[in-house]
């Protein structure tokens, strides 16, 4: 579970986010210019990219950090586990 201050921030962040996704559809409603939808889309991303770095940060921190420090190899390999399946469901995108 995210720290308060990460939690805080993503949200802020994220509702940022649904701003500008509804600032898109409004554009595509109106028919903008698609290289300017474009731009917001990638826009877009690259902010969803720096919520995912703030909660992957705040992830490795805390519950991975507290999993590897403790003797209980099972705990050790599900949060590994899960950063793997992380990374491998990203890199099929």
């Amino acid at each position: 579970m995210p720290q308060d201050q990460t939690k805080q921030e993503s949200h802020s962040r994220l509702l940022s986010i649904a701003g500008h996704v509804n600032g898109i559809v409004r554009m595509l409603e109106e028919d903008e210019y698609c290289i300017d939808i474009i731009h917001q889309i990638q826009a877009v991303q690259a902010a969803l990219d720096k919520v995912n770095v703030l909660l992957l940060d705040d992830h490795m921190e805390h519950c991975v950090s507290d999993a590897m420090r403790s003797q209980d190899p099972s705990e050790q390999d599900r949060v590994l586990g899960e950063l793997h399946d992380v990374f491998a469901v990203r890199s099929k995108i």
